[in-house]
């Protein structure tokens, strides 16, 4: 997985048993359920459990991603969680993602507490992933105890939990940049592809390799879609992309 993973608190375990779980059912309809019946629900095609806020002087920025990854549009609530969602997308090992999939709820002193995990996550060997997205500075002892309870309910049902934060300035540029691309009608040219293959089977200078496989502007889309697909690599962490970032092949079969 791409995204950087985050500590959570340690909390007085609840008892397994006790951990229901709210979502939208096929029907439309919210549903309540113990967790430990839930393991198998296929929470990546869920329906949110909430709506998201919009209102009048609101300040943070709420839209949808549209996923490669689902082939439709994912929900988030800030730019921080649309950079998140963008790099699950840009994830090879991620096949699913839903936004405020459900609502888990455990007895507390007094009543109940609930909390809404952000996105619910399908990676390719079927493990479900439950993520938050919250900046480190920002986690408030309240949140850390909500963490912890979710990353315990989480294992009872053989998920795993992760809270993530701010991505990197050049590694979110770089993937922006090539989501542009993300968009299947970008790699139709299957002709120019192979040729990329070919050119780049020995690292090589982004634009001199692109004009290596034929008309810069015709290719760069299908080589910009290929890093995208991460079926070519280049270093996206330590620069922005340019003309003379280094490409390889990454993944020979495509």
């Amino acid at each position: 997985m791409s995204a950087a993973s985050g500590s959570v608190a340690a909390v007085d375990v609840v008892d397994a048993d006790e951990f229901m779980i709210g979502f939208v059912g096929v029907d439309g309809r919210m549903r309540c359920e113990p967790l430990a019946r839930c393991g198998g629900v296929r929470f990546e095609d869920v329906a949110p459990a909430r709506a998201f806020p919009m209102f009048k002087g609101q300040r943070n920025f709420p839209g949808r991603w549209w996923s490669s990854t689902v082939g439709r549009h994912v929900g988030f609530e800030s730019w921080l969680e649309r950079d998140q969602v963008m790099l699950l997308d840009f994830d090879p090992a991620v096949v699913g993602i839903a936004s405020q999939p459900f609502w888990l709820s455990w007895p507390v002193a007094g009543g109940v507490r609930r909390h809404l995990p952000d996105y619910f996550v399908r990676v390719e060997d079927g493990t479900g992933l439950v993520i938050d997205v919250r900046p480190d500075e920002r986690v408030k002892a309240g949140d850390a105890e909500a963490f912890a309870v979710t990353a315990a309910a989480c294992q009872t049902v053989g998920w795993r939990f992760r809270r993530v934060g701010v991505v990197g300035a050049v590694f979110a540029a770089n993937v922006r940049w090539l989501s542009r691309y993300r968009h299947p009608r970008c790699g139709r040219r299957e002709d120019v592809a192979a040729r990329l293959l070919e050119v780049f089977a020995q690292p090589a200078p982004l634009f001199e390799g692109a004009e290596r496989a034929g008309d810069r502007l015709l290719v760069l889309p299908v080589l910009f879609h290929l890093l995208w697909r991460q079926v070519l690599a280049a270093d996206l962490v330590g620069a922005l992309l340019g003309p003379a970032t280094v490409v390889r092949v990454s993944r020979p079969a495509w």
